[in-house]
């Protein structure tokens, strides 16, 4: 059986105040039952991702977020949660960031990723690099991710019916937060499906 390759197992959209407004999770292959389902329940991710804002705010106190002939705002690897799973991160100029936790067996590889170029060990069809099952991921091949990420987020936000202070939890002088609501866009969450879903290691595009 071919090797397991990366996928994504959980997307999510975090506030500029640090409030959550999107989560997508995705099932990843599971070799015991050669089935696929979600890793973590919605619960468990929604804290995974938030165990990522002190990384966040750690890089960005230290300016690590800006990576040599990267694109402004990608923080990479934020941290391994397991031998599996692995949390990247991307801030736009507004402060509202983008998580992207992979699960490195997260899916068997299948035409044009698979097939004899798998079989082989070499790279499948339009150069995907996913036939490297187990071996590491490089940074930089989440950017695409968080490129239609940002692109989705954007186009969302031209949308006359969004507003994004009601999205943006108000802060009181003592501190705290109270209010703010979450994405409810249908499209905005297809479109994370579709980003989802689509990704693998070495696609160009998305």
């Amino acid at each position: 059986m071919a090797a397991a390759i990366p996928s994504i197992a959980c997307l999510g959209v975090i506030g500029r105040n640090n409030n959550p407004l999107h989560i997508t999770v995705f099932p990843s292959y599971d070799a015991a039952t050669n089935k696929r389902a979600p890793l973590r329940t919605p619960i468990q991710f929604s804290l995974l991702l938030s165990s990522t804002l002190d990384v966040f705010e750690a890089r960005a106190r230290t300016g690590t977020q800006q990576q040599p002939g990267g694109v402004t705002g990608d923080f990479g690897l934020l941290h391994a949660v397991d031998e599996r799973l692995a949390a990247y991160g991307f801030e736009t100029n507004t402060g509202v960031r983008f998580v992207a936790v992979v699960d490195m067996r997260g899916r068997l590889p299948s035409p044009p990723f698979g097939g004899a170029a798998a079989a082989a060990g070499t790279t499948g069809a339009g150069g995907v690099a996913g036939v490297r099952g187990g071996v590491g991921l490089r940074e930089t091949e989440l950017r695409v991710v968080f490129r239609a990420m940002q692109t989705a987020y954007v186009r969302l936000l031209q949308n006359p019916f969004y507003d994004p202070d009601e999205h943006a939890p108000l802060v009181p002088p003592g501190g705290g937060a109270g209010g703010g609501k979450r994405i409810t866009s249908r499209k905005f969450a297809e479109e994370m499906r579709r980003i989802g879903e689509s990704w693998a290691p070495g696609v160009a595009s998305l």
